[in-house]
């Protein structure tokens, strides 16, 4: 059954000899976070784990908790683990989560409601905060900043040959799992759930050290090593193949029995597609020379949202993972934060956010600023049609004498200097909120990972800005 709070235990007063109270940013949090818009959307997501969850069952974690929880992960850059040890140990931290004497949330329990979380929850609950800042007086609205950045996901340096020997390895996982369950059916079948990891890594062996030579002969002996790991990679995904139209005549005696065979087969059919895709562009790439575009490469078997984003950095010259686009008020407060698919430009972006903010604030900033990837001629045009008084982005391609002229222009010179701020407020979110590499599973999870952490980082901004 779904709760809402525990009974209000006042920690501080149970302990009269120490000196505990909120330090003036962490007690500013508290009192925003009392805030019913909060709570009623948090606890309308969490009411969808089971279809009577807010009637039956037993008592769950309150939603109150289950909410600051998340925000004090984010605050501190925790784990979950971490942050049930952390909060436990911690009578501050207890009374601020609003715990109590009762037992701190399980690291995985807390993971499974965090799960529950809808993006467009998230999205709703940026607009209110939004709302906030503006009421607090911490923003006017006035002027705008936008700029992309990269969130990487959490996958190893992507090569054709590693792939290969990961998709060998993860099938043959999952024909171990499938065993109990068809290996009767199966048992004619010769080598039907022989694990062929070793014969990958020794392929994969093989063209590591060839890739250290020299010459037509190293380049020959390399060509192999990959014909052979593609045909192992091959073999296996028949394998699993068979295993899978085996799992779909698994008679379900009982629910477990059933329940595990519905899992199976979900994880064949979304890792049989990538694991044959993974072969196709290795042969195209290596056996045939060919090129194969990057929007057509997978990266990764795990996260295979991820994408080649080119950045042309000192040391970091290409990323995997996804595109994010920020736009920033003043006051440091982040109006709108989209993870984008691929790697698209900058330019066709900036409209929806000026978008948003109208519908924020009710009206268009005085001043939109952003770097050349956010400038175009429509944008600009568009931008000062919707009632942008000064848009201080940069003339792209050849200059002209009326660019030159409104560039060297006081106001234009101070709002393109204001754009660098962009730069820190990106640091800031990748630094301390966790927006340089997201640890979460899936496009879903990286967009609930990006909301979390944006929304996070307004409510300390608000908190510090009124404490102040």
């Amino acid at each position: 059954m779904l709760r809402d709070r525990y009974p209000p235990v006042d920690l501080f007063a149970l302990v009269p000899t120490l000196t505990l109270s909120f330090e003036p940013v962490l007690a500013c949090l508290d009192t925003l976070l009392d805030d019913d818009a909060l709570f009623q959307a948090v606890k309308a997501d969490l009411a969808r784990r089971r279809p009577r969850t807010t009637e039956t069952g037993r008592p769950s974690t309150p939603v109150e908790v289950v909410l600051r929880l998340l925000i004090v992960r984010r605050l501190y850059g925790w784990s979950y683990a971490e942050t049930e040890r952390f909060v436990a140990d911690s009578l501050v931290l207890r009374q601020f989560c609003r715990l109590g004497l009762e037992r701190a949330l399980d690291d995985t329990t807390l993971l499974r409601w965090a799960n529950l979380l809808q993006l467009a929850t998230l999205d709703g609950l940026l607009d209110h905060v939004v709302g906030l800042a503006r009421q607090l007086k911490v923003t006017r609205g006035r002027r705008l900043r936008v700029d992309s950045t990269v969130v990487e996901t959490a996958i190893h340096h992507p090569t054709d040959s590693s792939l290969l020997a990961d998709g060998v390895r993860m099938l043959g996982r999952l024909a171990r799992r499938a065993r109990p369950l068809v290996g009767e059916a199966l048992g004619g079948v010769r080598d039907a759930f022989r694990t062929r990891t070793r014969s990958a890594r020794r392929q994969l062996q093989r063209i590591h050290r060839r890739a250290r030579r020299t010459g037509e002969q190293a380049a020959e002996e390399q060509r192999d090593a990959y014909a052979r790991l593609c045909g192992v990679a091959g073999t296996v995904v028949r394998q699993a193949e068979r295993i899978r139209a085996a799992l779909a005549d698994v008679t379900p005696t009982a629910a477990d029995r059933g329940r595990a065979a519905r899992r199976l087969v979900e994880e064949l059919d979304r890792l049989v597609p990538l694991a044959r895709r993974v072969i196709d562009q290795a042969e195209r790439r290596v056996l045939r020379g060919e090129q194969v575009p990057s929007a057509d490469k997978v990266l990764s078997l795990v996260e295979p949202h991820t994408a080649i984003i080119t950045r042309h950095k000192p040391g970091k010259q290409v990323e995997f993972g996804r595109k994010l686009w920020l736009a920033e008020a003043d006051g440091g407060i982040v109006t709108d934060a989209r993870v984008l698919d691929g790697a698209p430009p900058d330019s066709p972006h900036v409209a929806p956010s000026l978008e948003r903010h109208e519908r924020q604030f009710g009206r268009m900033p005085r001043l939109l600023t952003g770097d050349r990837g956010c400038s175009t001629a429509a944008v600009r045009r568009a931008a000062t049609e919707a009632g942008v008084r000064r848009v201080a982005l940069p003339h792209t391609g050849p200059p002209t004498a009326a660019s030159r002229a409104r560039e060297r222009d006081r106001w234009f010179r101070r709002g393109y200097r204001w754009r660098a701020g962009i730069e820190g407020r990106i640091g800031v979110l990748q630094r301390v909120y966790g927006l340089d590499r997201c640890p979460e599973h899936g496009a879903h999870g990286m967009a609930r990972w990006v909301g979390l952490g944006v929304l996070a980082a307004n409510l300390v901004t608000i908190a510090r800005a009124t404490a102040a």
